[in-house]
């Protein structure tokens, strides 16, 4: 298993670090891995330019223009909401008089149809939200005792490290004393 890293240290039961230039030395290290390690000025330079523009449509790409060109925003068109009769030289012509006709009667739909939304929307807008709004506490609500699940078995794990490590701590220890009266 080449490139492994065996840990040997048992930070539950090793002692000493407290004792005087124990940090020095430890700081010393550090200092010394940082005089060696001199980072590139581009140290991500192998990394693919980032494509910042990747999600933009035409519509984002024309806005931006135009606010770059500090242009005015196009008034709202109201033009789909006009009824226009038929052309001067149309006035006796009864299918361009049909087409008016079936224009209004479509935007007469598309404004009841519109009317009938906001009515619904007033009706039973408010109670939709609040069965969102609930739902989204129970989601809260049961990502907090995973949370807190997930908390306790760190603090499980932890304790059974310290136990573990105290435990081979003591073996350690006793080993040395017979390897120490065995000489």
């Amino acid at each position: 298993m080449a490139g492994e890293v065996v840990v040997d240290a048992l930070p539950y039961f090793d002692q000493g670090y407290d004792e005087s230039g124990v940090r020095e030395a430890a700081l010393a290290l550090v200092d010394e891995e940082t005089r060696r390690y001199r980072p590139t000025k581009n140290y991500l330079e192998y990394l693919p330019a980032p494509a910042y523009n990747a999600f933009e449509t035409e519509i984002m790409k024309n806005e931006f223009e135009r606010l770059q060109s500090r242009l005015p925003m196009d008034m709202l068109s109201m033009k789909r909401y006009e009824l226009p009769q038929p052309s001067a030289g149309k006035m006796t012509d009864i299918s361009a008089w049909n087409e008016c006709v079936e224009n209004s009667q479509a935007q007469l739909e598309h404004q009841a149809l519109r009317i009938l939304n906001l009515e619904l929307l007033s009706e039973y807008g408010s109670n939709a939200w609040k069965s969102y709004n609930t739902v989204l506490v129970q989601m809260l609500e049961t990502a907090q005792k995973q949370l807190q699940e997930l908390r306790k078995r760190i603090q499980e794990i932890n304790w059974e490290r310290k136990h573990e490590q105290t435990e081979a701590g003591v073996n350690l220890k006793n080993l040395e004393e017979r390897i120490k009266d065995e000489i």
